[in-house]
C-alpha cells in the first residue's frame, strides 16, 4: 500500500497542478489595435456624461468651445477602471457639436497596451468620422497614434494622469 501511495500521490498532485494551470484565465489582451470597426455604432454605447457650454480646460481642443457647444462622452461596453487603470482595449469617444447640430469633431482614445506609449499609460488618440471610422488626412494617412499622441492630445490628457488620463471619471 505504501508503494502505491508513493507512486500515485505525486502523479495525482502533478495532474491536479496541470489541470489548474490550464484553467487559469488570462483574459486581458497584451495589446489592442483599433481599426475602422472599433468606433462603429458609438452612439449605442454607454453615454457617460453630457457637458454643455464653455469648458475652460479644453481651449481649442475637441472642436468648439463656446456657449452653444455640447459634448457627449461615450464608453464602449460601459468600461470602468479596474483599480487605478482602465483595461487594455478600453475605448472612449467624445462627440462635440453646437446647438444647431453642426458637428465640430469626434475624437476617440483606446488603451492600446504593449508599451505603445508607456509614459502616458499606453493610450492612443484618434479623430473619428461620422460613421465611426478613423479619419484620414488629405494624403490618406490615418489620424491616430503618433500623429496625435505627440501633439495636443497627450499634453492636455496628462492633466488627468491621476485618473488614467480620463477627465470624466
Amino acid at each position: 500500500m505504501r508503494r502505491f501511495t508513493l507512486t500515485i500521490l505525486p502523479m495525482l498532485f502533478l495532474f491536479l497542478a496541470l489541470g489548474f494551470q490550464s484553467c487559469k484565465k488570462d483574459d486581458e489582451p497584451k495589446e489592442f489595435i483599433a481599426d475602422d470597426n472599433t468606433f462603429a455604432n458609438y452612439d449605442a454605447w454607454s453615454l457617460d456624461v453630457t457637458r454643455y457650454g464653455i469648458d475652460p480646460s479644453l481651449g481649442p481642443a475637441h472642436g468648439g468651445n463656446d456657449s452653444t457647444t455640447v459634448r457627449k462622452i461615450y464608453f464602449k461596453d460601459g468600461v470602468k477602471r479596474s483599480g487605478d487603470e482602465y483595461p487594455i482595449g478600453a475605448t472612449i469617444l467624445k462627440y462635440s457639436y453646437n446647438s444647431n447640430g453642426q458637428v465640430n469633431v469626434r475624437t476617440g482614445m483606446v488603451k492600446r497596451g504593449n508599451n505603445f506609449d508607456p509614459e502616458h499609460n499606453n493610450w492612443e488618440y484618434f479623430i473619428i468620422t461620422q460613421d465611426g471610422k478613423i479619419a484620414e488626412d488629405a494624403n490618406g494617412k490615418k489620424k491616430r497614434g503618433a500623429n496625435l499622441n505627440n501633439g495636443g492630445c497627450v499634453s492636455c490628457h496628462s492633466g488627468a494622469s491621476s485618473k488614467d488620463y480620463i477627465f470624466t471619471k
